[in-house]
């Protein structure tokens, strides 16, 4: 895609690199950019760059803060024994977005795919095995995706915490097999998750 400005090419050329964003997607919010005040772009990267430098993943359940420990950890409403495990920060925002959970989550930061190189120890596998050994924890809710990935990392954590005397249970196939957490609708999700079932039966009977 030739340009008349070596600038813009360079914008078009970061902006693209954004995921979903193809170089003609990039073209346009750049050309808009050029079309604001300056003071709208200067928010936009100072905003940018703030996030960037000061935003810190919750020292208890690995979502992303403004401080060491997030909101809904330090929130006194939300039930601290009863954890749904999740793959990202955008399946807390999704599930949250039911109103339908009032537990607390672990964000693992991915799921075991050993193609794509991710094993258990790059997980924050450990310190969720830790929050069930200290005692509090009476369910654990697995909330990944439905993929063959998410089905292994599910099994992993159970094997890991078996031992201990804690309810585990899986949301409801409301959400389909191979589909993504964060793209499910509110509906469909919220009902997953309040009709969520033994983790034992979910693969028993596969």
């Amino acid at each position: 895609m030739e340009m008349s400005s070596k600038l813009l090419e360079m914008a078009v050329a970061e902006i693209s690199q954004l995921p979903g964003i193809g170089k003609r997607t990039a073209l346009r919010l750049a050309l808009h950019l050029l079309k604001q005040p300056p003071e709208q772009t200067q928010y936009l990267a100072d905003a940018l760059k703030k996030m960037r430098d000061d935003v810190k993943f919750c020292k208890e359940c690995h979502n992303i803060s403004d401080n060491d420990v997030c909101e809904l950890c330090v929130n006194p409403s939300r039930d601290k024994s009863v954890i749904c495990v999740v793959e990202d920060i955008r399946d807390v925002m999704a599930i949250e977005n039911t109103g339908l959970f009032k537990g607390q989550y672990h964000v693992l930061g991915g799921k075991i795919s050993p193609i794509d190189g991710v094993g258990p120890s790059q997980l924050t596998i450990d310190s969720l095995v830790e929050k069930v050994r200290q005692g509090n924890v009476k369910e654990l809710i697995f909330a990944l995706s439905s993929t063959m990935e998410g089905d292994t990392t599910n099994f992993y954590i159970y094997k890991q915490i078996k031992e201990f005397e804690i309810t585990t249970s899986t949301i409801a196939r409301g959400i389909a097999v191979g589909d993504e957490l964060e793209f499910a609708d509110e509906v469909t999700l919220g009902r997953s998750i309040v009709q969520r079932v033994p983790f034992e039966n979910s693969f028993k009977n596969n």
